[in-house]
């Protein structure tokens, strides 16, 4: 990515182990090609970074190789990328995860390679769900489950355990996605929209005691940020019946700030937006509601199944959680969430107001007191010059910023590996490319 010296974000790797220096490690598929001699434990190149003793002991144990930052600049040939997921990840957890690639922590094999039973592959699944329960921090009475399939196998996976195919449920529909939510749910129970931004093409959030809830709901569901539409909740809907517990999708602004998890029944998201790479969610659920599933309920659904099994009933996306790890790992290092909220808030600040202020050239079609801190969708004021302003940008080194092709414009998504200089670079750029077309 392409990022100053002065940005936070730059990161060099610190383990001499996977010998950084070589001319033929630049990529992870150099290393793929490499015989394993080239990576015997006891080879020695030249480092110009402070050794650090690793053994295949360590994998037992918790204690993991910190990830460190540099004070120089990152690759110059990576871009800045702006897509909505799978998104941009950290870059000092890509050269961690490509340091450690072939040879994990002196083992002799990869990753990708481990048993899902073996010791080494049980202390990184270990260590990444407690390091989330650090950040969220996760009550006692809640699961943590690392499942397959994405957020839209929740769509389904939700009623079936935790309702009856006669029971009501409530959605509020925001977007693409709380509306995707809502017609799966009509397979399984009998769900209601208590609230739809539809006909105001999804600009808003509803004011909550405006919401006619089902009294005797299972539970209320939302998308707590909408990607498509850049429409995030502030605060969160309170269930009237006590009963009725709060669900909410997460997938675009999980571990994006701190968030009591106490609030909800349960959280669900897909990694691939802000805490990993795509093939990964998370479920966080509290454990009473756990073993109630439908008869019909196929068994990779259960939750009962998974969290018996810590998430290794069968074999789960190993390298994809281990990635997520190295993310948490690397947010927790950063001083929690409430630090990169800041982050996030500032990133967000620069760019929507760079649209507010361009006198009408770019436009956000959002309710200000909603707009996402993750996703900012915008358009011009001449529509005709979209598809050059995507490709101009793409020159300059941004990438992926047309918006989603069902509602078009432009879409930005800034999630906490986006660097300060990305987004800066890109409000540079909108006010150069306004002022060559105003």
């Amino acid at each position: 990515m392409a990022m100053s010296a002065a940005t936070s974000q730059s990161f060099l790797l610190n383990n001499p182990t996977t010998h950084q220096n070589h001319p033929s490690l630049k990529s992870t598929t150099h290393l793929a090609t490499f015989s394993t001699t080239h990576f015997h434990p006891t080879t020695t190149l030249t480092s110009t970074y402070k050794s650090v003793s690793i053994t295949c002991s360590a994998a037992s144990s918790t204690t993991t190789t910190p990830l460190q930052t540099a004070s120089s600049s990152t690759s110059s040939d990576r871009v800045f990328n702006f897509a909505a997921g799978p998104a941009t990840l950290p870059e000092n957890v890509l050269q961690k995860a490509q340091a450690d690639l072939v040879n994990w922590r002196g083992c002799g094999m990869s990753v990708m390679e481990m048993s899902h039973r073996g010791k080494e592959f049980l202390s990184i699944i270990q260590k990444a769900e407690s390091d989330l329960k650090t950040l969220l921090n996760i009550p006692e009475n809640y699961a943590v489950l690392f499942l397959q399939g994405g957020a839209t196998t929740q769509f389904a996976a939700l009623p079936l355990n935790l309702c009856s195919p006669d029971d009501a449920v409530d959605y509020v529909v925001t977007g693409s996605w709380g509306d995707k939510a809502y017609k799966e749910a009509v397979k399984y129970c009998k769900p209601n929209v208590i609230w739809s931004g539809k006909s105001e093409k999804y600009t808003k959030i509803p004011t909550f005691d405006s919401l006619q809830q089902t009294p005797d709901a299972k539970y209320l569901h939302i998308c707590a940020n909408e990607t498509i539409h850049g429409v995030e909740f502030k605060d969160y809907p309170k269930p009237s019946n006590e009963k009725t517990i709060l669900v909410a999708d997460m997938s675009s602004n999980f571990c994006s700030k701190p968030v009591d998890v106490s609030k909800f029944g349960v959280i669900y998201a897909g990694a691939q937006k802000n805490v990993g790479p795509s093939g990964v969610t998370i479920v966080i659920i509290r454990k009473d509601l756990i073993g109630n599933a439908q008869e019909s309920t196929p068994v990779m659904l259960d939750y009962k199944i998974h969290a018996e099994n810590n998430s290794l009933y069968n074999t789960p996306p190993c390298y994809g959680i281990y990635m997520c790890g190295l993310v948490f790992e690397d947010l927790l290092a950063q001083g929690g969430l409430v630090e990169v909220e800041k982050k996030n808030k500032k990133k967000a600040e620069i760019l929507y107001n760079a649209i507010d202020s361009s006198n009408g050239f770019f436009r956000c079609p959002v309710e200000k007191s909603v707009r996402s801190l993750m996703n900012v969708p915008f358009t011009l004021a001449k529509p005709e010059l979209e598809a050059e302003f995507v490709k101009a940008a793409a020159v300059e080194k941004m990438v992926q910023l047309k918006g989603h092709r069902s509602v078009g414009g432009m879409r930005a998504s800034i999630y906490n590996a986006m660097p300060l200089a990305g987004v800066e670079k890109l409000v540079a750029f909108m006010k150069d490319f306004q002022a060559k077309h105003a």
